[in-house]
């Protein structure tokens, strides 16, 4: 047999990862694609900790780290995990393309220049994925981890993308992975929240995820009938605020109010509230908003005031139905793309309609709450009054 001849012969094999935040319904899409795969004659290497798994893969070395790096993954694999919420690959917010000395293993040290502290180790990425015989990748992300895709994808190597975040802000689809769950959750524990915030007469603040991007705070206050909802695409006046919640409160016959706001909401004139070392994609975190407003509605109030970061809680746990669904149907969508050899694709969803577009179109614009559309700007409240003609989630 000539090495042309076996290279004919050799299985075609799919890579997939999951890279930054974990949400649910992960599992059900690395359930989905593994499953159909199988039934196509297909290989699957499931690449663990997002780029991190292909940064620390040793092609010299495979025996040493392959199996922290890579996994074979067979439908006995996969069997249970879509019960679970979270990623079976695990996650990390790696950027091969700007990686820190101290992230980097050995036998990768000496690629770094005298002084340099960040390198971009994109043609190590290529080189593995050549090792590994990958034949098409298949990363499952937000902004970040699709936009170092985008990169392979430039590179000419083949991609199918699969957006995800809980935050919903990925351009070009109106959905990702983990939005239903995450929102379903948020609405929940408004809810629960009500019983201590009404019990003890308080005013509530629920600072939820949702990084530049306002639609988990939006939908969240629109479904649970919050009082004002902030969100991050609009600066709200503390004072404003504070005579519109006293206000709330005393027209409430429990005598309680509720304030929904997006970790990145910021008062006017000010900046949104961050803190720690900037990451490899140069995100400081963000967090803390809710806990500041609280505390200087307090002051201008006199009322006492229930503090509340939702944070992780909202992407813990199983999937709800439509997470479920969508995930499945992405998956199924990434393997008909791959059989056809349409490449530096993103699927998505388009008013409605499962689709896919140019990978590229998620770096030629930014997804934000359409203010004018949906939200009230001189009363912070969501405002959604003709929804006939409009997809499920309003865009």
């Amino acid at each position: 047999m000539t090495p042309d001849d076996a290279k004919t012969k050799r299985q075609p094999t799919i890579g997939i990862l999951t890279g930054g935040g974990d949400v649910p319904g992960l599992n059900a899409c690395i359930k989905t694609l593994v499953n159909r795969a199988h039934c196509e004659g297909l290989k699957v290497l499931g690449i663990k900790r997002g780029w991190a798994g292909l940064l620390e893969y040793n092609p010299d070395a495979p025996e040493a780290c392959g199996p922290a790096c890579i996994e074979e993954l067979l439908p006995a694999d996969v069997r249970t995990i879509d019960r679970s919420g979270g990623t079976h690959l695990h996650t990390s917010r790696t950027n091969p393309a700007a990686v820190k000395r101290k992230d980097v293993p050995d036998f990768l040290q000496s690629a770094f220049g005298a002084g340099e502290e960040k390198h971009d180790f994109t043609p190590v990425i290529l080189k593995n994925l050549e090792a590994l015989g990958i034949d098409a990748l298949v990363p499952i992300g937000g902004d970040d981890t699709l936009s170092f895709a985008d990169r392979l994808n430039k590179e000419n190597f083949p991609v199918i993308a699969l957006p995800k975040t809980m935050d919903n802000d990925v351009f070009g689809t109106d959905y990702c992975i983990g939005f239903s769950t995450a929102v379903t959750r948020s609405v929940g524990f408004i809810h629960a929240l009500r019983t201590c915030t009404g019990s003890h007469e308080r005013i509530a603040v629920i600072e939820v995820f949702g990084r530049y991007c306002g639609e988990t705070a939006l939908f969240a206050g629109y479904l649970a009938g919050t009082d004002r909802t902030l969100i991050s695409e609009v600066p709200f006046d503390l004072e404003k605020l504070a005579r519109f919640i006293h206000d709330d409160k005393q027209a409430n016959p429990k005598n309680y109010a509720m304030i929904v706001i997006s970790e990145g909401a910021r008062m006017t004139g000010g900046d949104r509230v961050q803190s720690g070392e900037a990451d490899t994609y140069g995100h400081l975190r963000l967090g803390g908003v809710g806990e500041l407003t609280g505390a200087l509605l307090k002051k201008l109030t006199g009322e006492d005031v229930l503090n509340q970061r939702l944070s992780y809680l909202m992407r813990s746990g199983a999937p709800d139905s439509l997470d479920l669904m969508v995930a499945v149907n992405f998956a199924n969508m990434a393997v008909d793309l791959f059989l056809r050899g349409s490449f530096g694709r993103l699927v998505s969803l388009t008013r409605g309609v499962y689709t896919d577009i140019p990978l590229s179109t998620i770096s030629s614009g930014q997804k934000r709450v359409d203010v004018r559309e949906l939200y009230d700007v001189e009363t912070y409240r969501p405002r959604v009054r003709h929804v006939s003609g409009k997809p499920m989630f309003l865009y």
